[in-house]
């Protein structure tokens, strides 16, 4: 046991200044509670429930929090200077959204090119409340043949972390509903409650 106690103490004196800042604020400041990102080199990571823009914030400082970093998709006319150094710099990556096909083209050459990379998406596409999620994720995921890690930010216990890897088979729409009964089941409470649904 005092060499755990000790192991984590090393690496927590190995976080950078502004892990160790972003963690301040998200747990002393915010009140958040975490469990570490996964550590896989490339991997999605489904972000539920999305109903506000702070959910960017929460999980913004929750990988930074861990000296990590994940990236977000940005439709690519946003990128003007110096707006587009900004985003860059918040992990955003310009996409082609003139269609859902170019869009996905642009992130797995995006996901392709890097040794690491780790992509947060949110299924339900937009911060108001759907029925029907989106199965990009999927394709993607096939293409790059990485991992998808369901991840989650309950404003009801502010709580932020990964609840497991979801194993893919080659039906999309039976994996994603799969998917929304697993979230189902964790009784998350987005900021905005009354845009969340599920089924």
């Amino acid at each position: 046991r005092g060499r755990g106690c000790k192991h984590l103490v090393i690496m927590e004196q190995k976080l950078s200044f502004k892990a160790k800042l972003c963690r301040f604020i998200l747990t002393k400041v915010m009140g958040w509670k975490t469990t570490p990102p996964p550590t896989v080199p490339k991997c999605i990571l489904i972000g539920v429930p999305h109903t506000s823009m702070f959910d960017f914030v929460v999980s913004y400082l929750y990988y930074k929090s861990y000296d990590m970093e994940t990236h977000v998709m940005i439709k690519k006319a946003l990128f003007w200077w110096p707006l587009g150094a900004i985003l860059r710099g918040l992990g955003a990556i310009p996409v082609d959204v003139k269609t859902n096909a170019s869009m996905v083209r642009s992130v797995i050459q995006e996901m392709n090119d890097k040794e690491h990379f780790h992509l947060a998406l949110a299924p339900e596409g937009t911060r108001a409340p759907v029925k029907r999620w989106k199965k990009g994720y999927h394709l993607i995921a096939k293409a790059v043949d990485c991992p998808v890690m369901l991840a989650y930010f309950d404003w009801g216990t502010k709580r932020v972390g990964i609840s497991q890897e979801m194993t893919l088979t080659d039906d999309a729409n039976a994996d994603t509903a799969r998917m929304q009964q697993i979230y189902e089941d964790m009784h998350l409470v987005g900021k905005h409650p009354e845009k969340y649904i599920t089924h």
